[in-house]
Parts: structure tokens; sequence; C-alpha cells
């Protein structure tokens, strides 16, 4: 992870059939859940939509989450999530931060059932709130290594 300075941030939960977005605030403190994409069978198409998306919120940078098993290894779905950032950094121009997303889809269910969401009303918002943990935790540690200078 570099350190790009302050600014605002763009998370996405890359999944085969929904992207969940998220962004941070300007000063990348703050991470809020913004939109679920349902997936194209164009991928070229999700692309733009998410170029689209980062240069609305002006951001600094992009950050994806890495699905990992939980030995930390990469799933078989990481290759096609990497493939994904690459081709959305190079047409988007910005900087692509690959993050551990592990267990934030349960989470995301979690503080869904906890906010009184029936498990059916999830699929159209639990990506983008897992978009927006995955955010958090980039956030969390950027502002660590800031500390730490």
């Amino acid at each position: 992870m570099s350190e790009d300075g302050p600014g605002r941030y763009l998370a996405i939960d890359f999944g085969a059939k929904r992207i969940g977005v998220a962004v941070s605030d300007p000063l990348g403190l703050t991470a809020q859940p913004v939109m679920t994409l349902e997936r194209r069978r164009n991928p070229r198409e999700d692309l733009r939509s998410l170029a689209r998306l980062a240069r609305k919120h002006d951001v600094a940078g992009i950050v994806v989450g890495l699905p990992l098993h939980m030995s930390g290894d990469e799933s078989p779905r990481a290759a096609k999530t990497r493939a994904f950032a690459q081709k959305l950094g190079a047409l988007s121009g910005l900087p692509i931060h690959l993050w551990d997303e592990r267990l934030t889809s349960e989470e995301a269910h979690q503080i869904l059932y906890k906010a009184g969401h029936k498990r059916q009303e999830h699929k159209e918002i639990v990506d983008q709130v897992a978009a927006a943990l995955i955010l958090e935790g980039f956030l969390a540690e950027l502002a660590a290594r800031k500390r730490q200078v």
C-alpha cells in the first residue's frame, strides 16, 4: 500500500453477480456504503461504471477486496479479482490497493441483522456494506501507518 496522502477512496467488494461500492469522506476518515452494481455480461461495462463513480467522487485511489481463505492463501476467485482490479486501474488511471476481505460479508450480514433487516432484504445492500467494511480496514491501516511516521 502506498501513501497517497489524504483524500477520498472508493472501495469495491467484487462478486460474481454484484459489486458493492463504498466511498470515504474527503479526509479519508470514514466509509459509507454507496450502491450495489448488478454485474453485466460485458465486464468492460462494469469497469466503465466504476471508473465513472471514481471520477464523480473525485477519489485518490481505489481499494478492491481480495478474497482470501482463512489460512491467508488466495481463493480461486482472487485471480479474477486481481485481473479486474488491474483493468480498473488502467482504465481509471488511479492507484489500486488490494485489501484482505476475509469475513467482511459475514460481518455485513451481522450488521444488517442487528439493524433489523430481514435476510431477504440483505441481497440488495450486503455487498455495499461489505465494501464499507473493506474500506474501513484500509483507512484504519493507512491512519496507523501515518501515526508511525
